[in-house]
């Protein structure tokens, strides 16, 4: 099992970016494969950790279409910045 962790600094979300944001925790999870998606958002600061089988997975999610749109639209209205970070887990509970 693979976890990435999304960490950005917001400028301003809207309306636009909170649709954005959900239709895209309904993909992740839908879609490809995501076993658990939570997010929080806290003093201008997000953080997006994802739970993922495997790389495949993944990969397919960075490449879909409309994630791809939807990143090209965070960094040029929502983010100031963001951070990506995948790491397999290797204990479980």
């Amino acid at each position: 099992m693979y976890v990435v962790v999304f960490r950005a600094t917001l400028g301003e979300p809207d309306e636009d970016y909170r649709r954005t944001a959900e239709r895209l925790r309904e993909l992740a999870l839908g879609r490809y494969g995501c076993l658990d998606f939570s997010s929080c958002t806290e003093d201008g600061q997000e953080i997006a950790v994802s739970y993922w089988p495997d790389l495949a997975s993944i990969h397919a999610w960075r490449d879909d279409p409309e994630h791809r749109q939807a990143k090209a639209l965070g960094m040029a209205r929502w983010y100031r910045d963001h951070r990506v970070d995948l790491a397999e887990v290797v204990r479980e509970p």
